[in-house]
């Protein structure tokens, strides 16, 4: 059961579909569902091998003490993304958008019932687990029908239920021994911190310590965010491993392709989540935005690269932010997913 998935019907494509003349649209092309009630139904009958879901909320990152706002990035997602050109690049008939999670009534119960700062951190920490199961169920049954799952957030958290989902479900379809399965992660942060509580800062340490994350491999990490004991436990662990963003651009031991280039060789063993945190983007909008990250165009190429060399499990852009609760609005974040989608899978299908 997934009560709090809403799945999308023809109309609702359509509505967020410009239509114009003498041109043809992705929202025109995509698959969608028949009946909007049973996506399981939906994602068993489609051909298309690439499950697009949304994930708009902001529980994960206020329970790791953000500011909220990665709830936003979706619908301007979405929008640009149904009004990309339908051509001989992309033709979008390959995809299958299947719809979006809605947990804004978990938020509302929270901020209309805690009473104080600590009650509301604990009750969004629990909240999560939530999220987890229903994020988890969908993401398993589009991998265990060999669907690569295209999962837009919401915080970090939600590379938990990916990789658990993704792992399970590859192993039910017997396309890998154990349920087990790498990551390469893009990000200014591990997200390893302790098991404290589920939240969007620690999703890769639940990941390994339930035994669903082999190897794990970082790119672009800040050493200044870098936590002392994180950095300890990543250090001592043999399948982990991180580049930073400082030996890449600072001291230059390496280019950034020759960086993703080895986090693809070092979790070519087995299928691998795609990970990358928007907040790793020179200014990006996000709840950890950073006026000193990878550009754009590097965020590309890292897409481009790894959806032809790496075995993907599912692929998962998150963190970024069209508006913050703070006030500060970015109107090009949902067009820069797009970009980022729509290269993933005209490298993956063209590999």
């Amino acid at each position: 059961m997934l009560p709090h998935f809403k799945g999308y019907n023809k109309k609702d494509i359509l509505s967020l579909t410009r239509l114009r003349k003498f041109e043809t649209k992705l929202g025109e092309c995509v698959s969608c569902s028949k009946d909007s009630s049973d996506i399981t139904e939906t994602i068993s009958q489609t051909e298309a091998e690439y499950v697009v879901i949304g994930i708009p909320e902001d529980i994960g990152v206020k329970a790791n003490m953000g500011k909220g706002g990665a709830a936003s990035s979706w619908f301007p997602f979405l929008d640009s993304f149904l009004n990309i050109q339908s051509n001989d690049f992309f033709t979008g008939e390959n995809v299958l958008v299947a719809g979006h999670f809605d947990f804004s009534d978990i938020e509302n119960l929270i901020n209309i019932n805690a009473a104080t700062g600590d009650e509301k951190l604990e009750a969004y920490r629990h909240a999560v687990n939530a999220i987890d199961n229903e994020v988890e169920e969908l993401i398993k049954t589009a991998t265990q029908l060999k669907k690569i799952p295209i999962i837009i957030g919401g915080g970090h958290n939600n590379a938990y239920p990916a990789l658990k989902g993704a792992a399970k479900g590859l192993f039910k379809a017997e396309v890998i021994p154990l349920a087990q399965i790498n990551c390469i992660n893009v990000d200014a942060h591990a997200d390893y911190r302790p098991l404290e509580g589920r939240h969007s800062g620690n999703a890769f340490r639940y990941a390994d310590e339930d035994g669903y994350l082999n190897k794990y491999c970082i790119v672009g990490l800040h050493e200044n965010y870098l936590q002392q004991n994180v950095w300890i436990d990543m250090v001592n662990n043999p399948f982990i491993d991180c580049i930073t963003y400082e030996d890449i651009f600072i001291h230059e031991k390496r280019n950034f392709i020759q960086a993703v280039a080895h986090a693809t060789g070092f979790t070519e063993d087995n299928y691998t989540g795609i990970e990358l945190d928007l907040d790793s983007i020179e200014n990006v909008l996000s709840s950890a935005a950073t006026p000193c990250g990878i550009t754009t165009l590097h965020a590309r190429q890292f897409i481009n690269f790894v959806a032809t060399d790496s075995k993907i499990a599912y692929l998962h852009i998150c963190e970024g932010a069209s508006s913050l609760e703070s006030g500060e609005v970015n109107n090009s974040t949902g067009k820069l997913i797009s970009y980022l989608v729509s290269d993933f899978i005209k490298a993956h299908k063209n590999k």
